[in-house]
């Protein structure tokens, strides 16, 4: 089966850099889901994982913080704000920002709506990708 390069980059890293052969990611638009020779694209992407799949591994999930995606021929580089491994996230502390984020929500008055939304979207996700550990 054919391949493509993936590279995952955040402001302070890279993240990922391995030859795939298909990832799904959301964009703001909805899902994509992206196979060797697909047209170039230029699109901004949600909080949400992203889903990567490979000859004889396991299908891989990063959590990304929402983004930008350029797929060209040679290959797709995503620019999140923020990435990460399931190995990375504490499970623990997500679950919390997550309940933060619920009880602001709670008491709009107080506290900006937008931000804690987007709160609970990253925790939410974070959360997803941390349980689908292997």
């Amino acid at each position: 089966m054919s391949t493509f390069r993936l590279e995952i980059v955040t402001p302070e890293r890279k993240v990922y850099d391995h030859d795939v052969n298909m990832i799904v990611v959301e964009g703001v638009e909805g899902q994509l889901g992206i196979l060797p020779n697909h047209i170039p694209l230029l699109t901004p992407l949600r909080i949400s994982p992203i889903r990567i799949k490979t000859d004889g591994r396991a299908e891989e999930v990063i959590a990304i913080g929402g983004g930008f995606m350029e797929v060209t021929k040679e290959k797709v580089v995503i620019l999140a704000e923020t990435a990460e491994l399931p190995d990375e996230i504490d499970l623990s502390r997500a679950e919390e920002a997550k309940r933060r984020a619920e009880s602001r929500l709670l008491h709009l008055d107080e506290y900006d709506a937008v931000r804690a939304e987007l709160a609970l979207k990253r925790a939410v996700n974070r959360i997803h990708v941390a349980r689908h550990k292997h």
